[in-house]
């Protein structure tokens, strides 16, 4: 595409568009936990990577503020008592929220009371910054940082805002009741007042990824199904190969993984202003049943070879699932699990909306790298999207008895 971008020159138009209402919906109180409301907080894996992915997503980025070595290990305690209660539907702590000393302020504020866990997961990750800031080692961490653990490099058409990006801690919460969600990150910020504080946040609705064979593939704020070919839960060859960490050269993170997050802005006032056929030359699927343009079906194997009844390729050179692919990137793969967000408008009159690209890899450097580069520089939907935010965090694996977040960085 030459000349002016059409997102430029239709978004100069732009369209009076008011946002009715908030994307969360209110939640009405639900019944005593049942088993099948709790997704299991310890585990060989932390939940809330493969966990089959909720509805619902609050996403915290924080910064270590103050303390030493002793008190950020202590936190880390903390947050995993609290964590394990909440994902179990209890309070923070035992009556914390009314049935302690009424002179006091309650442990637990009370807005979860009520409602059932809801799949709650609780998922940590420490970013660069933990491990040195400023040619600082300020925990005495240096020496544990994973080699692939860096910033991002900057894209072709990037439009990063530092105040919504990186981080020295993340902590990611899952659960089909928007509620649960935000009190379980209200609360963990709440304990780590002093030492920590929030450096910037992101409420996600509507997942869009399936993370499992169980589950039916979601649409994104472009109205076509999203993550047909994520890796999923039930193909452990899959995981071992792209996402969990095998010898990384750090033993606390061997079986863990890395996260990258980017909060990617879409432009849905233009896109509402293209054609189906070139919204599904973009995509290369069909937006009905999300086939790939060469077949029928949705999980019909992309045919990249084929050619259509012009003679040209029948999913274009530049579609979004050919450059995206394992076939165009030598066979990387990764695991997403993003949502959907709207944040309101932007004052000018387009909502301000678009998808909170959460994934987990086994090496950030080798596979989301060359896979953006691919995107940024070749992909058209470019036209459509701008990347605002980006971060980069390791997530230890899971916990056994007795274990805490974060415990072998400490070891």
């Amino acid at each position: 595409m030459t000349g002016v971008s059409r997102r430029r020159l239709l978004g100069a138009a732009g369209a009076g568009v008011a946002l009715a209402g908030a994307a969360a919906a209110c939640s009405a109180p639900a019944a005593a936990p049942t088993p099948s409301d709790v997704v299991p907080f310890r585990g060989t894996r932390q939940a809330g990577i493969i966990t089959p992915a909720q509805d619902r997503l609050h996403f915290v980025a924080l910064d270590v503020v103050d303390g030493d070595r002793a008190r950020l290990q202590s936190l880390f305690q903390k947050w995993t008592a609290a964590a394990e209660r909440m994902t179990a539907g209890a309070e923070v702590t035992p009556g914390g929220a009314v049935n302690r000393n009424p002179e006091a302020p309650p442990d637990d504020n009370g807005e979860a009371l009520g409602l059932p866990a809801s799949q709650l997961t609780i998922t940590f990750g420490v970013g660069p910054g933990l491990f040195e800031k400023a040619g600082v080692d300020r925990f005495g961490l240096a020496a544990k940082r994973p080699a692939a653990l860096v910033d991002l490099p900057p894209f072709t058409l990037d439009d990063i805002d530092p105040a919504i990006s990186g981080g020295d801690i993340c902590i990611q919460a899952c659960a089909n009741d928007p509620q649960v969600a935000v009190h379980a990150i209200r609360h963990l910020v709440r304990i780590g007042l002093g030492t920590t504080a929030v450096r910037w946040s992101q409420l996600g609705f509507g997942r869009t990824s399936s993370t499992s064979t169980g589950q039916a593939t979601p649409r994104n704020l472009f109205g076509f199904k999203d993550g047909t070919n994520n890796l999923k839960a039930e193909d452990p060859a899959g995981l071992d190969e792209h996402v969990w960490v095998k010898g990384g050269g750090q033993p606390w993170l061997e079986g863990g993984t890395f996260l990258v997050v980017r909060r990617i802005r879409m432009h849905i006032e233009v896109w509402d202003r293209t054609s189906l056929n070139e919204q599904q030359a973009l995509v290369g699927r069909t937006k009905g049943e999300g086939a790939p343009l060469s077949g029928t079906k949705e999980f019909d194997l992309a045919d990249y070879a084929a050619k259509g009844e012009d003679g040209q390729p029948a999913i274009p050179m530049d579609a979004h699932i050919r450059l995206a692919s394992a076939h165009a990137l030598n066979g990387i793969k990764i695991l997403r699990r993003g949502y959907n967000f709207v944040d309101g408008s932007d004052g000018q009159g387009h909502l301000n909306a678009g998808l909170f690209f959460l994934a987990f890899m086994r090496d950030p450097i080798k596979q989301f790298v060359p896979m953006q580069s691919a995107l940024a520089n070749n992909d058209t939907m470019m036209e459509y999207i701008e990347h605002t935010s980006s971060a980069v965090f390791a997530v230890p694996p899971g916990l056994g008895e007795g274990g805490y977040w974060g415990e072998g960085l400490f070891a």
